[in-house]
């Protein structure tokens, strides 16, 4: 985590010098925008200067030459009134400006204008000094004077350097992110797939290095435990089967043999009734590991499942199976030429462990359904019976997906049956889907979605 925190930490940095570095830029662009605004404006030809330096080199009789000349470079007219507002002199002063003014016309434009011009007074000993503007170069508000092209120019400088701040932070979080992601983004994609249960091999070099030994070795530590964990269940597969086919066998001559009383004959078939069941269990629990860690081959062909049904039925009929039971086969008309790439031998054992669930919960009888049809793209493999059906609490616990090795109880059997988890492993190897659907007294309906391949013509039709 260090090694993490050091990466966010140096992205934050990074980010945080960015903003200090455009903001260093806006005072540059600020300064380049309003240099000549402010060298002329507020420079030596501003109003405080001007009437500082007039002051000096006016007196009652004239203005020096110099000190017009400037006034005329800069576009500024001057007067200078005596005690009673009358004029000394005056320099370029407009027609429209009068030379002698009241003492209220003194306070009105002290601080504001005459005739529109922008006016600024200097009090000497002699009287008052008074210098004009040329109009709209400058506003003024009481006592302050402001730059009109400085305040006209300040929204759009406002609004095009917000604007390009806010670009400027938006493609530094754009790169910033597409590169956090780019970095992070092999590792919670190894996350994830560690998460299915399947290994990872992550090679990230830089601060995020790290975390991904971290992922490896987690990875490194789950393939050895679920390795060792199949490799119990197939060596615990292998070391049953030889005692099992022992107990099998001797039960099986015991029941058989005619001298050995009715009551030790029944017995000895229900040992080897429920031999035969645990030899069914320990290998759908091998098949069930093997399929859950990918151990299990999946040898896939092109696969006719209407054919497969049919012999699947037909095989089971000839068994044998209690005239309780009703087995019927229903093929839609579209989907009897429809092929599956997958592999024979375990579509028919995940049909077949269907049914047979559907027989264990119904010892009664039932009718027992197996149908195809075509659903666009899919075609749905489905096994329905007639029989007392599942609670809501019982379907909820088999939609919960119980791990199968969680779920085993003293009798070697499954809460919510093994069966049923082999038949879904078998399905998501397939890359399908597989929907329960039952109620109380309303039977049981399980489809098994796939994804269609293709059809066959009827020329080859066997």
């Amino acid at each position: 985590m260090r090694s993490f925190a050091h990466y966010i930490s140096k992205h934050l940095i990074s980010f945080a010098t960015f903003i200090l570095i455009l903001l260093f830029l806006n005072a540059v662009v600020f300064g380049l925008t309003f240099q000549k605004v402010v060298t002329e404006d507020y420079g030596t030809s501003s109003p405080h200067p001007m009437l500082e330096m007039t002051a000096a080199a006016a007196t009652p009789e004239r203005l020096s030459d110099d000190a017009a000349q400037k006034l005329r470079q800069n576009h500024i007219w001057a007067i200078y009134l005596n005690a009673d507002g009358q004029c000394y002199w005056s320099v370029d002063l407009p027609d429209e400006v009068p030379k002698s003014y009241t003492i209220q016309d003194v306070a009105l434009f002290s601080k504001g204008y005459i005739e529109d011009y922008p006016v600024f007074v200097w009090n000497t000993d002699d009287g008052l000094l008074v210098l004009g503007y040329p109009k709209d170069s400058y506003t003024k508000l009481t006592s302050n004077y402001y730059s009109i092209s400085a305040l006209r120019r300040l929204p759009v400088f406002v609004l095009g350097m917000l604007g390009l701040d806010v670009l400027c932070l938006f493609c530094a979080y754009y790169f910033s992110k597409r590169k956090i992601i780019r970095n992070t983004e092999p590792i919670v994609s190894a996350v994830e797939t560690l998460a299915d249960g399947k290994p990872v091999s992550l090679h990230i070099s830089g601060e995020l290095s790290d975390i991904a030994s971290s992922v490896n070795k987690a990875s490194s530590i789950l393939n050895r435990q679920n390795e060792a964990r199949a490799n119990w269940i197939s060596g615990v597969s292998h070391d049953i089967r030889t005692p099992l086919s022992m107990i099998m066998g001797y039960a099986g001559r015991i029941a058989e043999n005619e001298s050995t009383s009715k009551t030790i004959q029944e017995q000895a078939e229900i040992v080897r009734k429920q031999s035969v069941r645990i030899k069914e269990l320990v290998q759908d629990l091998n098949l069930v590991s093997q399929l859950e860690y990918e151990m299990q081959p999946l040898h896939k062909e092109m696969v006719r499942l209407s054919k497969l049904l049919r012999t699947y039925v037909a095989d089971l009929l000839n068994m044998g199976i209690s005239d309780s039971y009703n087995i019927g086969i229903e093929i839609a008309n579209d989907a009897e030429n429809t092929m599956l790439e997958c592999d024979a031998r375990l579509i028919s054992r995940a049909v077949n462990n269907l049914v047979q669930n559907s027989m264990k919960h119904n010892p009664l009888g039932c009718r027992i359904l197996l149908s195809l049809r075509r659903m666009e793209n899919t075609i749905q493999l489905i096994v329905q019976d007639d029989g007392i059906g599942l609670s809501e609490e019982k379907l909820q616990e088999l939609k919960e997906k119980p791990h199968y090795l969680e779920s085993t109880d003293e009798r070697l059997d499954l809460r919510h049956g093994l069966g049923l988890v082999l038949v879904r492993q078998i399905v998501a190897a397939h890359e399908g889907t597989m929907t329960i659907d039952s109620k109380i007294n309303c039977g049981c309906k399980i489809i098994l979605t796939f994804d269609s391949t293709d059809t066959i013509p009827k020329a080859h039709l066997s």
